[in-house]
């Protein structure tokens, strides 16, 4: 196990390097002169120049790389145009919000679709399947920027149950948990049933039922456990995906994460907080995907033994 790890850390160093290379190149591909968008038209020549200098924009492309490597290595993502704080502590800041509701919306997802995926399977072609079927499709169709909204309408306005932004107490959670977490239920709730379906009638299976073993058991042990891999991968992909589509639900609710900050970072056009926002998120994506990979080798032991 220990050398399937230390494998998967040391493919994780040219994944990081790339992703900061692509990050910082796309960053400086957008089109207009950063200065000009920063500090308008009317700004004087010296502040401008000023400006320049701080992000080393006189500089060859190359060296401007180099010089964001240098910082990045030290920790230094380099400080906001707008409010002149340093970004890492800015971002740093925001970012356990971000954390904090992605995993909410996790929690939800899972106590949602758990129970009627497995169901599902089990009652295949039953009124129950058939209800589960339909919440999944309707689960994916629905977008972040209709559901947010609506929720917003009925249970804050209409009925006053759970306040309509912000981050205060518990009851801050619920609504933007239920916006992202409805899409990741939905999507999870048809990979658990459709693994389930595919596991339950091996040769394994049939044998443990023969043998006499209780059907929870048979449920819980041999099938559910071996339906997990498929599972695990939707699970880290949407885990991923969570945090990205934080951007439109953190706006809708005025939450104070990562994904608000990137909007008013571009709103603001302070390039080097866009560059720590979407450098934090792609880098959550990678090591997301580390620990997903590792729990394949705890879920299905032959994994760590391929090459």
């Amino acid at each position: 196990m220990s050398r399937f790890i230390i494998r998967r850390l040391l493919l994780l160093i040219p994944v990081i390097f790339g992703v900061v290379t692509l990050v910082f190149f796309l960053i400086h591909v957008i089109p207009g002169d950063p200065v000009d968008i920063m500090l308008g038209e009317n700004a004087s020549s010296a502040d401008k120049e000023t400006l320049r200098k701080q992000l080393y924009l006189n500089e060859p492309l190359g060296l401007q790389y180099l010089h964001f490597l240098n910082r990045l290595i030290h920790g230094d993502l380099g400080r906001s145009i707008h409010s002149n704080r340093p970004v890492l502590p800015t971002i740093l800041n925001r970012y356990p919000n971000t954390l904090e509701l992605a995993l909410f919306s996790m929690v939800i997802a899972l106590a949602i679709s758990m129970p009627l995926g497995i169901f599902s399977a089990l009652k295949q072609h039953s009124p129950v399947d058939s209800g589960s079927m339909f919440f999944a499709l309707l689960g994916v169709s629905l977008p972040n920027f209709w559901l947010g909204p609506l929720l917003i309408l009925l249970f804050s306005l209409q009925l006053n149950l759970f306040p309509v932004s912000g981050k205060e107490g518990m009851l801050d959670f619920v609504l933007p948990g239920i916006t992202l977490g409805l899409g990741m239920a939905a999507i999870l709730t048809r990979m658990i049933r459709s693994s389930l379906l595919e596991v339950k009638n091996r040769e394994y299976i049939m044998c443990a039922r023969a043998k006499g073993i209780k059907e929870t058991q048979v449920v819980i042990t041999h099938t559910l456990r071996n339906a997990l891999i498929p599972v695990v991968t939707v699970l880290g992909l949407q885990f991923g995906g969570l945090l990205a589509g934080s951007i439109i639900t953190e706006t809708i609710f005025s939450w104070p994460g990562i994904g608000r900050l990137t909007v008013q970072a571009i709103n603001a056009r302070d390039y080097p907080l866009v560059q720590g926002c979407v450098l934090c998120i792609s880098l959550t994506y990678v090591f997301i995907n580390l620990g997903t990979d590792l729990l394949y080798a705890f879920i299905d032991p032959r994994i760590k033994y391929q090459k």
